[in-house]
């Protein structure tokens, strides 16, 4: 029978930054709050089945013990402009093509099932509150969960919680915050829809990382500004975190896979692709968004597109809206135009608005009256 050392060991040996161990004892606590919040986790509940995933045993009715593994995202510097757009931990996620990471799991897994020990890795598993029960780190108000030994006690970190058929003795669960009072909470203040109420208090249907993937319409007129230069993902609240701010001082080595995709990933690029492009290309990285709801990577490109004062952009938005079907992508490039203004974006506007009917009529209309 393996040993705790034994599988800390191996943990280490692959590239894991640091292992815990906790119990299988169903999350009261965060049943409490799903059921609490059940309009707001509503769209991830159905995805995700969030309340079955307050009870390991659900994954694995033998389940004994969990072991956490915890992975930096952030082990080397991302293009500036990759980081203008896309969160971090988006940018080199591998689960699709599974190399690295992957295979790092896989050959963790394969040394616990030789050894006789069956493990699930539940992707509804309350992970961050998982880790903090295992004591490998601690909140932030931010939501996001900081490590207790490595990248500088920063939050670029991904827990990965495995439930397994054999217990351990657990470790000292560090489940509390451990921002620092003299924060002012810069993350709340920073968050630019407001989707953070309070420390530790999330609303999911403002958060614009969720918005900007689990979207199935328009976005709102009064979060279109506010969600600014982020395609997808978004990591406001971590970069004005002084938590992060040790690590965000280091002198990092480039990503080498990330700088490869830069060129794939150029905004008119994305705006214009087709279905061949988005899944050759995007789709293995980024991979929250279905070929079916490719309209919502275009939505979120043209709505980046208005709010980068660049007018270089416009004649790419008119060129989309021709090209694109979708009343959310044509009423977002119109309220683009709208935001970038001048008279080429105004003629196309009035050119477009006789033909024009529903959504794509009132976008339209109301881009008109923001250029006056």
């Amino acid at each position: 029978m393996l040993t705790k050392n034994e599988i800390t060991e191996k943990a280490l040996e692959l590239g894991f930054e640091d292992i815990g161990f906790t119990t299988v004892d169903p999350f009261d606590s965060q049943l409490e709050i799903l059921t609490e919040r059940k309009e707001a986790y509503a769209r991830l509940q159905r995805g995700l089945d969030l309340e079955k995933g307050t009870d390991p045993k659900a994954a694995l009715p033998d389940a004994k013990s969990i072991i956490v593994l915890m992975h930096s995202y952030f082990r080397k510097s991302f293009p500036r402009v990759m980081e203008a757009h896309f969160g971090r931990c988006y940018q080199d996620d591998d689960r699709i093509p599974r190399v690295a990471l992957s295979k790092r799991v896989k050959a963790f897994r394969s040394f616990l099932r030789d050894n006789n020990i069956d493990s699930k890795i539940p992707g509804n598993l309350p992970d961050r509150l998982t880790a903090a029960r295992a004591g490998v780190g601690t909140f932030g108000k931010n939501n996001f969960f900081y490590s207790n030994k490595f990248g500088a006690k920063s939050s670029w970190v991904n827990p990965i919680n495995l439930v397994v058929d054999q217990e351990f003795e657990a470790d000292e669960p560090t489940i509390e915050v451990g921002c620092p009072d003299w924060c002012k909470n810069a993350c709340i203040i920073a968050c630019p829809t407001r989707a953070i109420k309070a420390p530790n208090k999330l609303d999911p249907r403002l958060c614009i990382s969720n918005l900007s993937y689990n979207s199935r319409d328009i976005n709102p007129v009064e979060l279109r500004e506010p969600m600014g230069l982020w395609v997808y993902g978004c990591d406001r609240c971590q970069n004005v975190c002084p938590r992060n701010a040790p690590w965000l001082a280091n002198d990092l080595p480039v990503n080498e896979k990330v700088a490869a995709k830069v060129d794939d990933f150029e905004l008119t690029k994305l705006l214009h692709m087709d279905e061949e492009y988005f899944e050759s290309k995007i789709w293995l990285h980024m991979f929250y968004i279905p070929t079916k709801h490719m309209w919502l990577w275009k939505m979120n490109v043209a709505r980046v597109m208005g709010n980068s004062c660049n007018f270089d952009y416009i004649p790419e938005l008119i060129r989309a809206f021709s090209e694109n079907d979708d009343e959310r992508v044509k009423g977002m490039i119109a309220w683009s135009l709208g935001r970038l203004g001048g008279d080429t974006a105004k003629s196309a506007l009035d050119e477009w608005l006789p033909a024009s009917e529903g959504l794509v009529q009132e976008e339209i209309t109301r881009a008109l009256e923001m250029i006056g």
